[in-house]
């Protein structure tokens, strides 16, 4: 657990206003100083996190334009948002970097802006070391050398994970990832297209021996069961789920 009470401060976090977007281009002085930028003029942006749970957490913006979703983000642009987490992972190599997207309120966006986070931890923790459970998924579409699939037993109606079709090391020097990014962009257009998939939603790149990225769409409240007992009940069995997907 991290305790972190500055957090409170941040929009988002407590009762602080938004206006104009720190993350849109012409408003770089409103952000830490930046720790790296593709593009002249910029394309993404990173920076310190002004309101940080760890000791090194850092904003990615993917884009200067006041754009919401990720899904409006061409291929390019996907593609360039992995650039900037492979050069940021060589820049400070200790550490396990966690990589994660948050989109929506209720996914604990502090911004409307589309960005990721880049969080270095002192190590990975157990959970991000899992393997995928290739036998067991329903597959939704495979292009560019990945797969996009329902877990089996999926926490949350709908959830998707984007993996090479065997077990690769090194996500942040992958040549797959800029592609990873790209097929999560597609998941999320998928989403949009069913009734009650599409909404806020987390995603995150488990760094591992068998590298993947998760998407947890929010469909639905997360209670006493599972947050404390474990125990997730998804009325939207995975072949179905991947069916309906493919159908879109």
């Amino acid at each position: 657990m991290a305790v972190a009470p500055k957090r409170a401060a941040r929009p988002g976090g407590g009762n602080v206003p938004e206006d104009h977007c720190p993350f849109d281009a012409g408003q770089e002085d409103r952000t830490p100083p930046e720790t790296l930028r593709l593009g002249d003029p910029w394309q993404v942006r990173v920076f310190p996190n002004l309101y940080p749970a760890f000791e090194r957490q850092e904003v990615v913006v993917h884009t200067p334009q006041h754009v919401r979703s990720l899904v409006e983000l061409d291929d390019d642009q996907l593609a360039l948002v992995a650039e900037a987490w492979r050069r940021r992972r060589e820049a400070v190599p200790g550490g396990y970097l966690y990589a994660l997207i948050n989109e929506g309120r209720e996914a604990g966006a502090s911004r409307e802006h589309t960005h990721s986070q880049l969080v270095w931890l002192e190590e990975a923790p157990t959970e991000t070391q899992h393997a995928v459970d290739r036998e067991r998924w329903s597959v939704v579409a495979e292009r560019d050398g990945l797969v996009l699939a329902c877990p089996y037993a999926g926490r949350v109606p709908y959830e998707l994970v984007i993996a090479p079709p065997g077990p690769r090391a090194s996500a942040f020097s992958d040549e797959l990832l800029p592609a990873a990014l790209v097929l999560l962009g597609e998941a999320v257009r998928r989403l949009q297209r069913i009734d009650g998939a599409a909404g806020p939603f987390n995603a995150w790149l488990h760094d591992s021996a068998d590298w993947h990225l998760e998407l947890l769409p929010r469909t639905v409240t997360l209670a006493g069961l599972e947050l404390g007992a474990g125990i997730y009940i998804n009325a939207v069995p995975s072949e179905d789920a991947a069916a309906a997907l493919r159908a879109v």
